[in-house]
């Protein structure tokens, strides 16, 4: 189904109620990734494939999305390869964000209409879903009106951004888990002056084992769109 040199594995599979698969792609680049979805996208739009959700990790990347005034670097594109961090424009919603491993990030590609969604109750559910993993930790985060993301009190612990293509989504969220911060320190996140990244090691003081986390996540995940 998913026709790739990158590593996968079925993680879990409905074929009733709504066919849904997930899928975990472990560590991987981002551009390649973003091939993969979309191709996806133009395979779920021809109805070749069912719902797919792809959960990963990405090597360090700064990515920028189709509103240019919140993609604010604080670094020129030279000094970020220097450091072995990718920079890629893409056109998701949102701004500058950043990516790297210990950090969970959640691909959707799925359609609207087989679960007679609009985009505002689907991105309103892709947060959902993340409120619950994170409070399957022991973390409590919310929804902070006219901020995009999840927060805890102040501070960000997840970006999100869609794009949705013929009632097809992709891109979707990034959750920090266990990620070395310090490249946020890159960008003005989002384009939000002064935001404080958080993760949730960082505010459990615990381990994260992010393999249990996906398993837990493929749970929530199957519970509201299978």
């Amino acid at each position: 189904m998913m026709e790739t040199a990158i590593e996968k594995k079925l993680l879990r599979q409905s074929t009733e109620g709504t066919p849904l698969s997930i899928y975990d792609c472990g560590i991987t680049e981002y551009r390649p990734m973003l091939d993969i979805q979309l191709d996806l996208v133009e395979k779920r739009i021809a109805g070749e494939i069912e719902n797919t959700i792809l959960l990963l990790e990405h090597y360090p990347t700064v990515t920028l999305g189709a509103n240019n005034t919140k993609n604010i670097l604080l670094q020129t594109r030279e000094n970020l390869a220097d450091e072995n961090i990718d920079i890629i424009d893409i056109r998701r919603g949102g701004g500058a964000t950043a990516h790297n491993p210990g950090q969970l990030v959640i691909y959707p590609i799925i359609s609207l209409t087989s679960l007679g969604l609009g985009i505002s109750n689907y991105v309103r559910q892709l947060e959902g879903i993340g409120i619950e993993l994170l409070k399957t930790l022991s973390i409590s985060a919310e929804r902070c009106k006219g901020l995009p993301g999840l927060w805890v009190g102040e501070k960000k612990i997840a970006s999100l951004g869609v794009k949705v293509k013929r009632h097809i989504t992709y891109h979707g969220m990034a959750i920090n888990l266990s990620n070395d911060l310090s490249i946020f320190s890159n960008i003005i996140p989002c384009g939000i002056e002064n935001v404080q990244m958080t993760s949730a090691e960082r505010e459990t003081q615990t381990p994260i084992d992010t393999e249990k986390t996906k398993q837990r996540l493929g749970d929530i995940i199957m519970a509201l769109w299978a």
